[in-house]
């Protein structure tokens, strides 16, 4: 069982592991072991809350598939039970960060300094561009 929060949890049966060969430096022991682990959850038949869901399916994560699938795929580890961990511990720290809610920004007024200030310095910008004109002299 994944635990969220404490009435947020993901039951194993949810959770789809399949046992994979490695890919990468390793030797003869990659070739011959299924020790990498790929994780499928399916958002859409989980039993989270729908708004849970919803936030899930609208991140934008290239392990979500378009058909609302999670998969993970952990391959770090030699042993394929760590691996099984490790794929579990990425598929929390996903789900975590789609139940973060941003904080809404409240649009705010520029001080009257800030104005002032932004307006002089506009001025003064002007000025120095009118120097570089030409100069009418007095022939």
């Amino acid at each position: 069982m994944i635990r969220l929060s404490n009435s947020l949890f993901i039951s194993e049966h949810e959770l789809e592991f399949s046992a994979i060969r490695a890919q990468g430096a390793g030797g003869q022991h990659v070739n011959k072991t299924s020790s990498a682990v790929q994780l499928r959850f399916d958002i859409r038949r989980s039993g989270l809350p729908a708004e849970v869901k919803k936030q899930l399916l609208g991140l934008s994560d290239q392990r979500i598939s378009s058909q609302g699938v999670i998969v993970i795929k952990a391959q770090t580890h030699r042993s394929q039970d760590k691996n099984r961990q490790e794929a579990k511990q990425r598929l929390k720290t996903l789900l975590e960060k789609a139940l973060l809610r941003k904080k809404p920004r409240r649009p705010t007024k520029p001080t009257y300094s800030s104005v002032k200030k932004r307006l002089e310095s506009k001025q003064q910008r002007g000025k120095l561009k009118n120097l570089r004109g030409r100069v009418s002299g007095s022939d």
